[in-house]
């Protein structure tokens, strides 16, 4: 389980082709501990860390992503170079900020539009289809694995404000117009709505 609160930005330092299947070598200067087998939220997607060896002044890791995964998130797109939003996955007793996130993620989204706001940033997400159902105004959402929160939503589409905080210290500075992002809706609105169903 994860909270959406991004604690590094990773770069993507080698992708490996297995079949169908990819390893993605990623480095990390800010996470310090490693042991192999844990989760590690990579934009939003839950991964296990298969290795990991001391680099400089932090640590490359690897991780296998399967065709599954990759038919269902934004992964696929990676190429050498890329920056990637890391998360650990919380341990009893860890301060629970952001909100719950799982790391399985429902759908992919595309940023439609960027205006800046002074110093912040409103994005606005193009999404069809069934998962318009669980985005409400004020909502929590996970967007390539960040904790954020829902301004405004019409049928297919819905805006959030990114304050200078959250661009300087994930990958969001480096989104385009066009971009496919990672969407993992609220568990809570999950399940409230299937009660009511």
């Amino acid at each position: 389980m994860f909270t959406g609160i991004i604690i590094d930005i990773g770069e993507i330092r080698k992708i490996t082709k297995k079949d169908e299947d990819i390893l993605l070598s990623i480095y990390s200067s800010n996470i310090k501990e490693f042991t192999h087998g844990m989760s590690i939220s990579c934009s939003g997607v839950c991964l296990t860390v298969i290795n990991f060896k001391k680099n400089g002044k932090g640590y490359t890791f690897d991780v296998y992503v399967s065709k599954e995964t990759l038919s269902k998130t934004n992964l696929g797109n990676l190429t050498e170079g890329d920056f990637i939003n890391l998360e650990k996955s919380l341990s009893l007793g860890d301060e629970m900020s952001g909100h719950i996130v799982q790391g399985h993620i429902d759908g992919i989204v595309r940023v439609k539009n960027i205006e800046s706001i002074g110093e912040s940033k409103k994005f606005c997400f193009a999404l069809d289809g069934d998962l318009m159902k669980f985005i409400a105004p004020k909502g929590s959402v996970s967007l390539d694995g960040t904790s954020l929160t829902v301004n405004n939503v019409t049928h297919s589409q819905f805006e959030i404000n990114f304050i200078p905080f959250t661009l300087d210290h994930t990958t969001w500075k480096y989104r385009n117009v066009g971009d496919s992002v990672n969407l993992e809706v609220d568990i809570l609105a999950r399940y409230v709505l299937k009660s009511n169903g």
